[in-house]
């Protein structure tokens, strides 16, 4: 059967990359309430008429180039991003012979549940 992922994780090998992910994901969330503040700045600034430029667009784009960075480790890593606000995630994995996804939530200490490719965050199980 043809797996739809190259990378697949154990549980350890995901429960080892949650420090750092933890990390990613407060960094994200913080970037994320930054930029959409800047384009409400902004968004007013060119409803005025004015020109716009100056240091808000300089960290803006700054904060833009910021988020790409941290969104690229997710992908390189094949690890996806289901809510970044709840911080859910969802790594490849292999159960018996089925290609699955291990399920975290950012509330939880470990990885403790998988799902189905298809069933998502209401399909979870107990590992």
């Amino acid at each position: 059967m043809q797996n739809r992922f190259e990378k697949h994780y154990t549980r350890d090998e995901a429960n080892a990359l949650l420090p750092q992910i933890r990390k990613w994901l407060t960094q994200l969330n913080r970037l994320r309430e930054d930029l959409h503040r800047y384009e409400k700045r902004l968004s007013g600034l060119t409803e005025q008429g004015n020109d716009i430029g100056g240091e808000t667009v300089n960290t803006w784009i700054r904060d833009l180039a910021d988020m790409q960075e941290l969104l690229s480790e997710f992908q390189r890593r094949e690890i996806f991003i289901k809510d970044l606000g709840r911080g859910l995630l969802d790594f490849p994995a292999i159960i018996g012979d089925r290609e699955v996804f291990l399920c975290w939530e950012s509330d939880e200490e470990t990885v403790e549940f998988w799902h189905d490719l298809e069933t998502g965050f209401g399909g979870r199980e107990r590992l």
